[in-house]
């Protein structure tokens, strides 16, 4: 029984509002749920507290055990059989798919990585790929189609420099390790030459002129080393297991946006500065002056970004359009979706860009022109190295079993310190403090799964009952939170409140375990423990999910 919604029902007829702000009290002798009547206050001309009174007087179900007035607010006390018997049985009946909406037709679109072609992925596209691929399936949870697409910058003065490096220094050599860092490699070459031969910076721009101008040589070597770029980036990709609808090739659509700039010089909504730039004027926006197009004809990002906007609608038609891009372009957003505003773009008003913060090492920033970049891959190596040291130092398993827990646990080590906290914040991934099983981790969340997974393999049978004590019942309570935490996750696209969540559960979860018997209680109170565990190892596997985390049955 979804008590929330028959309370809201209830409320909606009573108050005649179309939405009700229905809150959780942070202590339980205030009720389960409470309603805050400020919101009526204008509308019927009398103070929170007489309202309260008046709706105390409400008609309600059995499954709603009182309502009383307290203050301003109005609060329900649910029935705690029935809710706790109908929060186990739900989760049970649901399983994969408890906490779940239905589905509707909105479709969200998400960005992620956004990678250049000039080195292979890094930290910070590591964060990016992670909050791809939760920020999608947590959207999908509260029910809408999330759709990954791609933008891969495969034609610029990045790009140029690793190419010209490579047209100079590499011989024609093939890649002769994994491609994306073969082309890597190049881009860190051209960076040490160029202390040496300041001339070739005036040599990279010059090969995105004729680029852009259409010479076959330069195109033909641009080509063959995004190739090697995009067919690394890939394997990193199934690696971490974002999964892309669609790829967008700079190459392919720049000279378009190239179009609806020229278009708009001719309309007289973009002009020339004094150095022949194209731009546009949004000091009215506080936001300053843009150029679109450079004088010598070649394309800024945003010049292409306007485009590409215009085409994922077309293809698309979303309802949302998330970009997950790094917070130092919080600027270039803003005026992206004014100038699309201002072009007339009615889905304007539907993009969003989600920004995330830097990512910082132990050791400090990371360069990675000068070679000192800690990338995607190497990082996930020595994750999973560090997760086979763990798991030894508990267990003798297999070498196939070792190599399936490691990758597990380093994923989960990886993805749950990158999600668990605001995107927006800067902060310092810790390798070695990321894969303990203690304490705000990922493993330490799996290691409770697995640990309730054992309690359920040594029980082996059990009949389903409902006889709980009073902390029982407060876990369960927790456990019938997860639908809310999904929807409130999904409307704030804030993946630390599912890992919070989580941390929440298994904690409250863990310190049970110590207090209370579960194998060795008597018949009927060891069955209802038995049937907890088991809801409770459906909702952790069910919250890890939304992080793109697996849920080992062994640790």
């Amino acid at each position: 029984m979804d008590f929330k919604k028959q309370i809201e029902t209830i409320l909606k007829r009573e108050t005649k509002l179309k939405e009700i702000p229905l809150e959780i009290p942070n202590n339980p002798d205030f009720g389960d749920y409470a309603f805050p009547c400020f919101i009526l206050s204008k509308k019927l001309r009398k103070s929170p507290i007489d309202i309260a009174k008046d709706l105390q007087k409400i008609k309600i179900p059995k499954s709603i055990e009182k309502v009383e007035a307290r203050g301003p607010y109005l609060n329900f006390f649910i029935n705690k059989s029935i809710f706790i018997e109908g929060t186990i049985k739900k989760i049970l009946k649901e399983k994969d798919n408890y906490g779940k909406s239905k589905p509707s037709k909105e479709i969200i679109l998400i960005e992620s990585p956004g990678p250049n072609t000039n080195k292979p992925l890094h930290l910070g596209h590591l964060r990016n790929m992670v909050l791809g691929i939760s920020i999608s399936k947590i959207q999908e949870a509260a029910g809408k189609k999330a759709i990954n697409v791609d933008i891969i910058n495969d034609r610029g003065i990045h790009i140029a420099k690793s190419a010209l490096a490579y047209k100079k220094f590499g011989k024609n050599k093939k890649p002769n390790k994994k491609s994306d860092h073969f082309v890597g490699d190049y881009y860190i070459l051209y960076s040490k030459k160029l202390k040496q031969h300041p001339e070739l910076e005036n040599e990279a721009q010059e090969m995105i002129r004729k680029y852009e101008a259409g010479d076959k040589q330069t195109i033909n070597l641009f080509n063959k080393m995004n190739k090697w770029a995009i067919n690394g980036f890939k394997e990193t990709y199934n690696r971490v297991g974002i999964n892309i609808k669609k790829t967008y090739l700079e190459s392919e659509h720049y000279k378009k946006g190239k179009s609806i700039v020229l278009k708009g010089l001719k309309d007289k909504t973009f002009k020339k500065d004094k150095e022949g730039n194209i731009t546009i004027n949004l000091e009215k926006y506080d936001l300053g002056e843009k150029i679109l197009l450079r004088k010598d004809g070649t394309s800024v990002y945003i010049t292409q970004d306007i485009y590409l906007a215009q085409k994922r609608y077309k293809d698309f038609r979303f309802d949302k359009m998330i970009y997950i891009v790094g917070s130092e372009q919080i600027h270039h957003f803003k005026v992206l979706f004014t100038i699309l505003e201002i072009l007339g773009y009615k889905f304007a008003k539907k993009c969003y860009h989600l920004p995330y913060g830097m990512v910082y090492l132990p050791e400090g920033r990371m360069k990675s022109r000068e070679g000192k970049v800690i990338d995607t891959d190497n990082l996930l190596d020595d994750i999973k190295e560090l997760a086979k040291k763990e798991i030894i130092k508990r267990n003798k398993v297999s070498k196939t079993e070792l190599e399936k827990r490691s990758k597990q646990i380093a994923q989960a080590a990886v993805k749950f310190f990158l999600l668990n906290r605001d995107s927006l914040k800067d902060f310092t991934f810790n390798p070695e403090e990321s894969i303990k099983f203690e304490g705000n981790t990922g493993p330490y969340i799996q290691y409770t799964h697995a640990r309730a997974c054992s309690i359920l393999r040594k029980a082996k049978t059990f009949k389903p009952a409902y006889r709980f004590n009073h902390e029982e019942q407060q876990i369960i309570k927790q456990l019938s939170e997860l639908p809310d935490i999904i929807k409130q996750s999904a409307q704030n696209y804030k993946t630390h409140i599912i890992t919070n969540y989580l941390l929440a559960i298994s904690k409250k979860f863990n310190e049970y375990y110590q207090k209370y018997p579960v194998l060795n209680a008597e018949s009927k109170i060891r069955n209802s423990r038995l049937t907890l565990v088991k809801a409770m190892i459906q909702t952790i596997k069910n919250g890890l999910s939304l992080l793109g985390i697996e849920s080992p049955s062994k640790m």
